[in-house]
């Protein structure tokens, strides 16, 4: 009985040295949803990432796939995930609904990279230019901070948010183009008042440049106040985000989705 935790290390060191290679890894045996191969989360953090993906994928049937890789050989990040998404069957047949989190981890002088890729079926709501923004906004500054962890979790939640329609692509769009609007709009009232005020009020002579830093501050604010980029999903979206406390039965297995290209992603 000994022996089994030594099997389990050897085979898990087996697919890591293959995926250094530059081949794309086969489908993990038994299936999980966190294959982290390049072991940037501790055995805890996997767990309870494992257990989050497969209660989502039970509830809704959507597939959120994880991989962490130490090299992609020859391969940009957008082909590696498509290849792993199409090959591994991501998602269900029919419904195409399976995301792959891509992560390369920088190592020494090689850049960190992250991709994410969607199927068919979720293309509509995480259209790419959605995708690279989870990947350069949500993912990229943990990555530079050592924290994979969180960065990979903060992008489940975007995720997640996005592909149970509690928060649409359009949602986000207004909310992200609001705080630019709020900064105009703050700009423009502040120098109406100048302009009325200006000429024979020798006591507000001061009052342009501090009224100015003061629209700049409001809107800074206005911005900040907003929240996090995703509305509140940074904590674990729509009741998924626990993970641990549930105790999943384990993953069934990949459905057959199909992937088309879809997804962005960024490098540091």
């Amino acid at each position: 009985m000994k022996t089994r935790p030594l099997i389990l290390v050897l085979l898990i060191w087996l697919t890591a040295a293959t995926v250094s290679a530059g081949d794309i890894p086969p489908p993990p045996s038994p299936p999980r949803l966190v294959n982290d191969l390049a072991m940037v989360l501790t055995p805890q953090q996997q767990q309870r990432l494992e257990n989050r993906l497969v209660i989502y994928n039970d509830t809704t049937s959507t597939q959120i796939l994880v991989v962490t890789v130490t090299s992609l050989g020859s391969y940009d990040p957008a082909d590696f995930a498509y290849r792993i998404g199409q090959e591994w069957g991501v998602g269900n047949k029919g419904k195409n609904n399976g995301v792959v989190i891509l992560v390369k981890p920088k190592i020494g002088n090689s850049a960190g990279k992250a991709f994410i890729a969607t199927g068919y079926g979720l293309e509509a709501v995480i259209p790419d230019a959605l995708a690279k923004r989870i990947v350069e906004q949500e993912m990229i500054p943990f990555f530079k901070q050592g924290d994979y962890d969180q960065g990979i979790n903060r992008a489940v939640d975007a995720i997640i948010g996005l592909a149970s329609g509690q928060y649409s692509a359009e949602q986000f769009d207004n909310e992200d183009d609001g705080g630019f609007f709020i900064f105009i709009l703050i700009i423009l009232i502040v120098l109406i008042i100048i302009f009325f005020n200006k000429g024979g009020h020798d006591h507000i002579s001061s009052g342009p440049s501090a009224s100015i830093w003061k629209a700049l501050w409001l809107a800074s604010m206005a911005n900040q106040n907003r929240g996090g980029s995703w509305g509140g999903f940074s904590g674990g979206s729509g009741g998924f985000g626990g993970g641990g406390g549930f105790g999943s039965g384990g993953f069934g297995g990949f459905g057959g989705g199909s992937f088309g290209g879809g997804g962005a992603g960024g490098s540091w």
